[in-house]
């Protein structure tokens, strides 16, 4: 049996809190590993934090400045020379683009060639794969990312989440919340299938708990409806009437509602409410408008229709919630679509999953603080399309935005 096959059977086989222990014992044994750490990104996407039992002994890792950080951020191995004729490797813990951490080796440097590092960035891999299906079973790897303890309503909009990045070879995708430990309303949820990528971004009214359980009531109502395999038009009249049914208008959620079609980019829309949309074209920002349309939950029975937009290769779109778009800063200026404008074109040069939180440190130096009033959400979705053989004849539908 080889060292992969040995390593990916012992993840498959260990208890779910035992992980890393498993891996540990077959790095020890396969690639004489002198140690073997796992850290995962925290919340807030500031520092890695170690996978160990509580209470932690090790000490959080900075995402920035530091070697951990720069394979978290590249997404490639990175190996620094350590004392005594080692080397610690740095691998990504990815799973589908989903960034969840790093795994850190450190073993003799006569032992690490480039067939050893291949092996142990694929068993990074399957570390990611195995820590997401453990995390049924045991709280272990939520609470390594924790720096902070999460508010109720924190927890519950984070087990709603879908993860913060996702990529496939049409797309990549990016998104991050604020305050990470203490958000409320915002909300966004993604899924993908063989044709389409459906692409929620909501933002429900209130505060706290009461937020929250808006939230999940809407959340659970649009991918009841998606999973029942309607358009999203009725998806967003089903969640309204499943909002209003509980509420009966005296509270709302609103969401920006996206499903692409994967072969031709065309965009599917129903804008129900504040999230905005900027797409970054040639170098060029600007903002999507759609006809805004109700919020879910604020009338019976309200009618939804969908508007389409056309994706080019090399589009980028951020969708912001309004704890963006429309923040203050001290003196009472809003953020605005110029310095959005400005973030978006100051990040151009980062991959989709680290666009979210740079936007985010811009827009807390323009609020003048690092507490925020409301929550702060952006995704960003970067297209890259299919193969112009690929793509199909757009027929006729609702009107065009351009």
């Amino acid at each position: 049996m080889n060292s992969f096959v040995a390593a990916e059977r012992a993840l498959r086989t260990a208890a779910p809190h035992q992980l890393l222990d498993a891996v540990r014992d077959v790095l020890r044994e396969c690639y004489a590993a002198e140690s073997v750490e796992l850290f995962m990104a925290d919340y807030g996407l500031t520092v890695l934090q170690p996978v160990s039992a509580l209470p932690h002994t090790e000490d959080p890792v900075p995402v920035h400045s530091t070697p951990a950080g720069r394979a978290f951020g590249s997404q490639e191995p990175f190996v620094e020379e350590a004392a005594g004729g080692l080397r610690r490797t740095h691998l990504p813990v990815t799973v589908r683009g989903d960034r969840l951490g790093v795994l850190i080796v450190t073993l003799p440097a006569d032992r690490l060639t480039a067939e050893t590092l291949g092996e142990l960035a694929d068993i990074a891999q399957v570390l990611g794969h195995e820590v997401l299906v453990a995390e049924r079973d045991t709280d272990l790897y939520l609470q390594a990312r924790r720096k902070d303890r999460l508010t109720l309503a924190a927890e519950m909009q984070w087990q709603l989440l879908p993860g913060r990045s996702c990529s496939r070879p049409e797309y990549e995708l990016g998104a991050q919340l604020e305050p990470a430990y203490a958000i409320f309303g915002d909300n966004f949820d993604w899924s993908a299938s063989a044709d389409r990528l459906v692409l929620y971004i909501t933002n429900g009214m209130g505060e706290g708990i009461e937020a929250s359980l808006l939230t999940n009531l809407g959340i659970n109502a649009l991918r009841n409806a998606r999973r029942a395999g309607i358009s999203i038009e009725d998806q967003a009249a089903l969640a309204d009437q499943a909002i209003y049914a509980q509420y009966r208008g005296s509270s709302f959620l609103s969401v920006l509602m996206v499903d692409i079609e994967l072969s031709t980019g065309c965009m599917r829309v129903v804008d129900a409410g504040s999230p905005q949309m900027l797409r970054l074209r040639d170098r060029s920002v600007k903002r999507v408008e759609f006809d805004a349309q109700l919020p879910l939950g604020m009338f019976e029975e309200t009618d939804y229709v969908v508007q389409e937009f056309q994706c080019e290769p090399g589009d980028r779109m951020l969708f912001v919630s309004d704890g963006v778009h429309a923040v203050a800063a001290p003196g009472g200026e809003r953020y605005g679509e110029k310095a959005l404008e400005r973030a978006i074109t100051s990040t151009s040069l980062l991959p989709a999953a680290e666009v979210p939180r740079a936007v985010l440190r811009e827009l807390s130096g323009h609020r003048g603080g690092p507490k925020p009033q409301d929550d702060a959400l952006v995704v960003c979705l970067d297209w890259h399309g299919r193969e112009p053989a690929d793509r199909a004849t757009r027929g006729s539908g609702p009107r065009l935005v351009r």
